[in-house]
């Protein structure tokens, strides 16, 4: 199969005049086009001029088993053929179904019920509905508040908004949907700034736990539905949890009677070396939300997976949840993903994300010698890398220094220097990276070559 030429004059031009891109400034693309990324083999991607560039991010925490798998190709195209598009409104069809199995089968406890949708806000706009709804349909309609952490990202719809954690995402839709309330999340490397035991990891995991027992006991436990966390805090720089967090977050929802919804949007299949995440930290949530990788991105899908507890109203008489999506559990979509499930069963990407993730590890905190490099954490192939200005003190620059250092440089420089990955500033400034689960040690010590290479410049620049 030969590459498509494309005239990048031509596709700059045209993206000047009508495209609108996601999360990024407008005025960027007027004044210096746009990067147009053509190809994707491996963990590798392509531009339109035929740079190539490792993937550091799989796309969006979305590419786990790789770029260019004609056998996910394929299947999408015969599904297609076969039945291209059928709802699941009072109908079903093969893939939905046995996708819906699948996705069963993996989840831990009895996390049984499977509600499909298109992509991952979505999932976690269809937990908080439900949430609502679960509390109405058991007597008690006052329950309907969450609570989630500081700087999390959990989407971007209405409802989703309201759990999202980042206040400059949300100041310019004022009013969102009330009632979201934040909690301190777990950066231990900022412990000492919230006023959090600072030389005890576990001591600090007890602490931000507990700070969701004061959130419900302040708002009043009748009136909480659910408590939304990833099992790794992405924005922000990757949070994993502290040793005992989520034993004692299950025992404080258990007893003040709220749901706790682990938000695998990002984390599932495979980016912390499990199909679902929750159960790299022993605990079993009340619903999941999943989308991303689950097709590897070749279709786009997304799954709010729940308890026989919270389906028990559903299953007999005339109680129906009145939410859906015309395109959620989409024949191809689900046809997609139930063979890249395939493929991570037999290629064992999930045994080799445990096995290499402390090779990974290793390799990263090798940039601690710079003197800009603060701080790695992370977990499975899930890492990031924070920033600082002041390694000694643990300064962090001002908003116009972030600017200038992460827009200003870093997210070009390392574009240039061939590696796609994530400059972040939605806390602290951070790098992020979440690279394909195919690559092994040798891309690792790429990952760092090409990272020690922009960082040093930019220490230099300091």
């Amino acid at each position: 199969m030969t590459d498509t030429v494309y005239d990048n004059d031509v596709l700059q031009q045209k993206a000047k005049d009508h495209l609108w891109m996601h999360f990024s400034r407008q005025s960027t693309m007027e004044t210096s086009g746009v990067p147009i990324i053509t190809r994707g083999q491996g963990h590798h991607i392509y531009d339109v001029q035929g740079r190539e560039y490792f993937d550091g991010l799989a796309g969006l925490f979305v590419v786990n088993a790789g770029h260019g798998r004609a056998r996910l190709a394929e299947v999408a195209a015969k599904q297609a053929e076969q039945l291209a598009f059928f709802p699941i409104w009072s109908y079903a069809h093969p893939s939905a179904i046995e996708l819906a199995d699948r996705l069963a089968g993996y989840a831990p406890g009895d996390l049984n019920r499977v509600f499909f949708s298109t992509g991952g806000g979505e999932a976690v706009e269809t937990a908080f509905k439900l949430a609502k709804y679960y509390w109405k349909l058991q007597g008690r309609p006052t329950k309907h508040k969450v609570i989630s952490r500081s700087v999390a990202y959990h989407g971007t719809p209405q409802g989703a908004l309201a759990i999202t954690g980042i206040p400059g995402m949300k100041e310019m839709f004022e009013p969102v949907t009330p009632g979201g309330f934040r909690v301190p999340n777990t950066n231990f490397y900022r412990a000492a700034e919230m006023g959090a035991p600072a030389d005890d990891l576990e001591a600090f995991g007890l602490w931000a736990a507990n700070r969701i027992e004061e959130m419900i006991l302040f708002e009043g436990p009748e009136t909480v539905a659910a408590v939304f966390l990833e099992p790794v805090q992405n924005s922000g720089g990757c949070f994993p949890p502290p040793p005992g967090y989520f034993k004692r977050v299950r025992e404080i929802c258990d007893q003040y009677d709220v749901l706790l919804v682990s938000d695998e949007v990002i984390c599932a299949f495979g980016r912390l070396g499990h199909m679902f995440a929750c159960d790299a930290y022993g605990y079993v949530p009340d619903m999941i939300t999943c989308a991303k990788a689950m097709t590897s991105g070749y279709s786009p899908i997304g799954a709010t997976i729940v308890s026989e507890k919270i389906y028990a109203p559903f299953a007999e008489g005339n109680t129906s949840f009145y939410h859906g999506y015309t395109f959620g559990g989409h024949p191809v979509s689900a046809a997609v993903a139930l063979e890249n499930l395939d493929i991570f069963e037999e290629e064992k990407l999930n045994e080799r994300v445990l096995e290499n993730s402390p090779l990974f590890r290793a390799e990263l905190e090798k940039l601690l010698d710079l003197p800009i490099v603060g701080d790695v954490r992370g977990d499975g192939y899930f890492f990031g890398i924070e920033l600082v200005k002041d390694k000694e003190t643990r300064e962090t620059f001002d908003d116009d220094e972030s600017e200038r250092l992460l827009r200003g440089f870093l997210s070009k420089a390392l574009f240039d220097a061939g590696l796609y990955c994530r400059a972040d500033d939605r806390g602290d400034p951070v790098i992020q990276l979440a690279p394909p689960l195919t690559i092994g040690p040798a891309e690792f010590a790429e990952i760092e070559q090409k990272l020690r290479g922009v960082l040093t410049e930019a220490s230099n620049r300091l």
